[in-house]
């Protein structure tokens, strides 16, 4: 018997070597990584490659939001942090491979979300399906004889209850039976569309927000004010995108700074248990308003939020000459450093004096002294406030042309006078008291003590389409879990002394309530018509 050349069996065949697949080429690879980089699989992966990504941003100090930080880890990890910088996670969300990630996801979205919204689109406007030869076959089938019924009759009664029920319907009649065939739920796919839409629009607003959005940073002491300018700013990060007249125009003067602390509860004395920063702000050509911060209550001034970061001490300082000349009088904010507000904070005198001088400060709110000699506070608020200040002379570095922390002191070129290792006590001045400068270079005063707060500026332009964005696709993840995709057949075949209906129904996915909406559907169907069923 003669087979054909490429038969399994012949001799052909079994002398010829093994089959090989076709070359793809450049085409066909192509068609395939972007069928792969467009599969749901791989949006999902990359989602949950981005969100990995992510953590870093929340482990490292970042220099976009928190550059002190970022400083201070570099002092920390001499060895490690060189090798992160190097991996960019000091700026992890401007990052090569967080960037790679993004724009990856937001492609294989785009190319999932349109090629699905035209199948969807053509499957809204296409007819039901026609009703299958043997209904029995499928998931769930019920059947039903009714007496002294005619077949019209009874399909027209199951089409109109179909179109009740929200279905969409059409008849196919044959000559053996009458058939209407009914689906629903097309809200499913719709709201699963309009998710993976929403995301990418968060996508699109996350990402243009970044380019236009600023954040910045700024101590307010009770009575100062702070204008919305550069120049107001202690740290400013703008986004690429950023201009100068993107800035609204506003001011805020912090009036009062207040905070309640918990005193029952001897297990949590000292605790915050609320703080408040009562503000008067002002936008241009606007009245001026009274109005209240908190931790989780920002502030929304030209659309804009303020959030209040932090808060502490400011003690009022004024150093004279010998002469009594004043050369300094400034309010100076001191930096928490416990849970009580001990707090450091530094002054900076390059003129006025016969040296350059530097004064590092410790201030206690309420002060205790410890059995080594040593002074803490015992409390967060202010009971018993006690400065100390220790005096350096020298180069304080400031013509070096290199920038210089206010809250910092460089006393490697400087000589310190008072304090530990010193033959001179710490000046120690409670409200109201004045000490002498050693080496008669004059005399400082310490006046009082106000608080301070520590505001940051956010200006996103974009957050809320990200809220907007974020509940459609809410909306649209509930609709598609909770709305189930049907189909339902009725069909009616005359038989002697009246017809017999068959009911059958096919889910698209899992739907444990199939066989009880059908059971629903032929009760009502029954009712309608007040049949008889045999």
């Amino acid at each position: 018997m003669l087979r054909p050349s490429d038969h399994i069996d012949s001799e052909q065949a079994a002398a010829s070597d093994d089959a090989t697949m076709g070359r793809l080429g450049f085409v066909g690879w192509s068609r395939w990584i972007w069928r792969q980089l467009t599969s749901m699989r791989t949006a999902l992966i990359l989602l949950l490659l981005l969100a990995i990504a992510a953590i870093p941003g929340s482990i490292v100090p970042q220099r976009t939001s928190d550059p002190n930080g970022v400083s201070q880890y570099f002092a920390d990890n001499p060895d490690l942090a060189p090798w992160l910088d190097r991996l960019q996670f000091f700026d992890v969300y401007a990052s090569v491979w967080f960037s790679a990630i993004y724009l990856l996801l937001f492609i294989s979205l785009v190319g999932c979300v349109l090629p699905r919204s035209k199948h969807h689109w053509d499957a809204l406007r296409a007819a039901p399906p026609v009703t299958p030869h043997n209904l029995s076959r499928l998931p769930s089938h019920l059947t039903a004889r009714m007496s002294g019924q005619e077949a019209e009759t009874v399909m027209s009664a199951a089409h109109r209850l179909l179109r009740r029920e929200r279905y969409r319907v059409r008849r196919y009649d044959t000559a053996d039976r009458l058939t209407v065939s009914a689906e629903r739920g097309y809200m499913r796919e719709t709201g699963n569309l309009v998710f993976h839409i929403a995301l990418v629009g968060i996508l699109i607003a996350v990402g243009l927000g970044g380019g236009f959005s600023y954040t910045g940073q700024r101590v307010v002491v009770e009575g100062q004010a702070f204008t919305n300018s550069l120049l107001a700013y202690d740290t400013f990060n703008p986004g690429r995108f950023f201009r100068d007249r993107d800035l609204v125009p506003f001011s805020i003067t912090l009036d009062k700074f207040s905070t309640r602390y918990e005193e029952r509860n001897v297990n949590a004395v000292g605790q915050p248990i609320d703080y408040k920063a009562e503000v008067t702000t002002q936008v241009r050509d606007q009245a001026a308003l009274q109005q209240v911060i908190k931790v989780n209550a920002p502030l929304d001034i030209g659309g804009t939020n303020v959030y209040l970061l932090g808060n502490g001490y400011a003690p009022s300082l004024t150093v004279r000459d010998p002469s009594g000349n004043i050369v300094y009088q400034e309010t100076v904010p001191f930096l928490p450093q416990d849970r009580n507000l001990t707090s450091v904070g530094v002054v900076k005198l390059p003129d006025g004096l016969a040296k350059q001088v530097g004064l590092i400060g410790f201030f206690y709110p309420t002060v205790s002294e410890g059995h080594s000699g040593a002074f803490f506070s015992m409390y967060p608020d202010l009971i018993d406030p006690l400065v100390t200040l220790n005096v350096y002379v020298g180069d304080l570095g400031l013509n070096d042309g290199v920038a210089r922390s206010v809250y910092a002191l460089d006393t490697s070129r400087m000589t310190k006078l008072t304090g530990t290792k010193t033959d001179l006590k710490s000046l120690e001045l409670r409200p109201g008291q004045s000490a002498a400068l050693p080496n008669d270079l004059g005399t400082v005063t310490f006046d009082g003590v106000k608080r301070f707060a520590s505001l940051d500026v956010h200006h996103d332009p974009t957050q809320g389409w990200v809220l907007a964005f974020a509940l459609a696709a809410v909306a649209g993840l509930l609709t598609s879990l909770f709305i189930p995709r049907r189909r339902v057949w009725v069909s009616v075949r005359k038989v002697r002394g009246g017809v017999v209906v068959e009911y059958a129904g096919l889910a698209r996915g899992d739907d444990p309530t199939l066989s009880a909406a059908l059971a629903r559907i032929a009760s009502a169907h029954g009712s309608d018509l007040g049949l008889v069923r045999d």
